[in-house]
């Protein structure tokens, strides 16, 4: 089992950045996938953006994509989202999730995602 923390979120004016960390620990090492999702009060829980284990493959939803960037360190276990030019739009909670066994193909829907942390705030002020 992997447990996965996120932390970095907080208060930032539009067009400011912010950088989201995912701490993963747990007894076993095998390679997973990683996503990010949000969800914003009354909403559905929209993708962000995912990358393999190796790093080498990333995707990202075209309201991100541009602003955001996704890598992982795993020597650190910890995969980061760096947020740039933020907007409004962008305040929600963020989620980091694995997905075990992931082929190459990153999953976008959130049921294909296997374990979750408990999200970290996000909120952009215009």
């Amino acid at each position: 089992q992997v447990q996965l923390v996120e932390s970095g979120g907080g208060l930032v004016q539009a067009g400011g950045s912010l950088r989201l960390s995912c701490a993963a620990s747990g007894r076993t090492f095998s390679s997973y996938a990683m996503g990010w999702f949000r969800q914003a009060p009354g909403k559905e829980r929209e993708f962000v953006g995912a990358i393999s284990w190796s790093g080498g493959t990333t995707r990202y939803a075209d309201s991100v994509k541009g602003r955001f960037t996704i890598y992982r360190n795993n020597a650190k276990n910890t995969v980061y989202l760096q947020m740039n030019s933020l907007k409004p739009e962008d305040t929600a909670g963020y989620y980091c999730a694995a997905e075990f066994n992931s082929g190459p193909i990153l999953a976008r829907s959130a049921g294909e995602y296997d374990c979750w942390g408990k999200g970290t705030q996000v909120a952009v002020s215009s």
